[in-house]
């Protein structure tokens, strides 16, 4: 379904011509650095600022005899420059390159995921303040629970993308690093200032210390990033698939005119964008799997990661954008039932309040294990006979002989349950 999905922002940033374009920028850098530093020309810096460029065409072609990428760039980019294009890539090794442009192109792709994430907070806030006091049953274990409030499911979702955005904010700095240091990080053909210089001027910090590469665990760090995120997605879609159930049917995702569930029962309404999210989680965990195995390379460097980043980093950063996408229409659009979620719960007639009662009857001065053998043999008998909780109560001589039919009553309101929700919302301005 990507292809049907235009990503024209992340796509431009994966483009070849972006990622050349961030190869001869760092070349250039480097040049302009060493003319300051007194290692070339001025004028042989001047000239290569003013003619380097590349055609995306021209070093494929050079690429298919060379079969070496940054060769071919280089090689490319020597047509236009000419003879001062021998101070071009001088005394550096292809990863200086190679892996301080990808660490361009992820700060990059980062920075454009942050800002997605962050209108996902946005319309998650508005939701959440919008069904703050709107009651429902809370479930654990499938299990009706006690109440809450839809507004609460949407503000726990809002404080995982709060850390969500703070995680990756950490990612894109731990990322945002550039090494141009040699062959095996010693900077035996390369002058250190020439990297603090390209470095400043990138917006990127020198690493402290480098083999051949940037080391992956960087690299790692950000792809489990990502997954975390689609974690996140994939619980909330989780979640709103469960309540789009029929048995259930308190939210769903929109359907359109015109939309088709099921080429046999036109009375399908499926939800499948959130089914869509939560199937894309897992590519998203493969990657950064991939990206975890990147980590341990064949001593200053072996090109084993090469391969594998330039399928997963791409593809995971265009689809975290695309899920993030989905999941901002999902909840925009998102159709909520509150008569049904305060039908829901009181299906358990009176159940839901078996705590409330078990913790009333022990402040009568019982035993917590006498209050609970009280309370259960009664809910057992909601389950069997499908009578109301409250009924069996006030017809339990030992029940009553504890609590007066008024204070019992008064504990089957489900608003007690949501007295602190205001207080719960103002942690988080809202």
């Amino acid at each position: 379904m990507i292809d049907r999905y235009t990503l024209p922002e992340m796509g431009r940033i994966w483009a070849l011509e972006n990622k050349f374009r961030k190869w001869l920028d760092i070349e250039i850098a480097a040049a302009e650095a060493m003319s300051e530093l007194g290692e070339i020309p001025a004028e042989a810096a001047k000239i290569i600022r003013e003619k380097a460029d590349f055609d995306v065409a021209r070093i494929e072609e050079i690429e298919a005899v060379t079969n070496h990428d940054v060769i071919a760039f280089l090689t490319c980019v020597a047509e236009y420059v000419g003879e001062d294009s021998k101070y071009v890539h001088l005394g550096m090794t292809s990863s200086d390159v190679g892996d301080t442009a990808l660490c361009l192109l992820m700060k990059e792709a980062g920075e454009h995921l942050l800002e997605r994430i962050k209108v996902l907070r946005d319309k998650l806030a508005a939701k959440a303040k919008e069904y703050k006091y709107t009651p429902m049953i809370g479930r654990t274990h499938g299990i009706h629970a006690e109440p809450m409030t839809f507004g609460m499911k949407m503000l726990l979702w809002l404080a995982e993308t709060d850390r969500n955005i703070a995680r990756l904010e950490k990612a894109i700095e731990i990322i945002s690093i550039g090494k141009l240091s040699g062959a095996v990080g010693t900077y035996a053909n390369i002058n250190p200032a020439v990297e603090d210089r390209v470095c400043a001027k990138l917006g990127l910090k020198p690493a402290s210390i480098a083999t051949q590469v940037v080391q992956r665990d960087r690299h790692a760090d950000y792809m489990s990033t990502i997954a975390v995120i689609g974690a996140t997605l994939e619980k909330m879609s989780t979640e709103l698939r469960n309540l789009q159930r029929t048995d259930i049917r308190e939210a769903e995702e929109f359907f359109g005119k015109g939309q088709k569930g099921s080429s046999a029962m036109p009375h399908k309404r499926n939800p499948i964008t959130n089914e869509r999210i939560s199937g894309l989680a897992r590519v998203l965990r493969g990657n950064a799997l991939a990206a975890l195995e990147n980590v341990a390379l064949w001593h200053e460097r072996d090109i084993s990661h090469s391969s594998v980043e330039r399928v997963i980093v791409p593809d995971s950063t265009i689809l975290l954008d695309y899920m993030l996408h989905l999941m901002n229409r999902v909840i925009d659009n998102l159709l909520v039932y509150p008569d049904a979620m305060l039908e829901n719960l009181n299906k358990t007639r009176g159940l839901i309040y078996s705590g409330r009662l078990l913790l009333a009857l022990v402040d009568k001065g019982i035993l917590r294990e006498r209050a609970y053998e009280l309370v259960q043999r009664n809910a057992m008998q909601v389950w069997a006979t499908k009578q109301e909780f409250l009924d069996l109560l006030l017809d339990d001589g030992d029940v009553m002989a504890l609590i007066s039919e008024e204070e019992l009553r008064g504990l089957f309101d489900y608003r007690w349950y949501l007295r602190h929700v205001d207080m719960i919302f103002s942690r988080f301005g809202l």
